[in-house]
């Protein structure tokens, strides 16, 4: 019985139990290193705004995990915005992080897309990826979280 042989693969559309594997193996990586009871704490977070009929004009998708939560996505329809759909969808994550016990909480936008309204929600600037896309800026942010009276 030889070794085994090994090969990287492009592929374009995967089975998804496939991509779990790989999600499980580093979660459970992640797991065996971090030696806090924060370690499995992994929790998606989903806020919408929906009208009348239900559909959804805007929402909030993230998680929190390790005392920190993550805003991945931030979209309110163009007919809401200026209406501060987007502060309020913001402050209840805020909000909710606290609740589940989260210190900081952190986001990433482009140069064309958001940078004023997080800064003016408190958010800083911690890192900066330039040309991506080209002629543009990617940023990253945080914010230490504080409950509110």
């Amino acid at each position: 019985m030889g070794k085994p042989r090994y090969v990287v693969t492009l592929e374009d559309n995967p089975p998804p139990e496939d991509l779990d594997a790989v999600r499980s193996g580093l979660d459970q990586f992640n797991r065996s290193a971090i030696e806090t009871a924060k370690g499995d704490d992994y929790q998606p977070l989903h806020l919408l705004v929906r009208d009348n009929d239900r559909r959804v004009m805007g929402g909030l998708l993230g998680a929190s995990w390790w005392g920190w939560l993550y805003i991945s996505i931030l979209w309110v329809h163009e007919d809401l915005r200026g209406q501060d759909f987007g502060t309020d969808l913001m402050r209840t994550a805020e909000q909710e992080g606290l609740r589940r016990g989260c210190h900081s909480a952190f986001v990433d936008t482009h140069s064309f897309q958001a940078l004023p309204f997080y800064l003016k929600l408190g958010y800083e600037v911690f890192g900066q990826l330039e040309d991506f896309p080209p002629g543009h800026a990617r940023y990253f942010l945080r914010k230490r979280l504080v409950p509110s009276d």
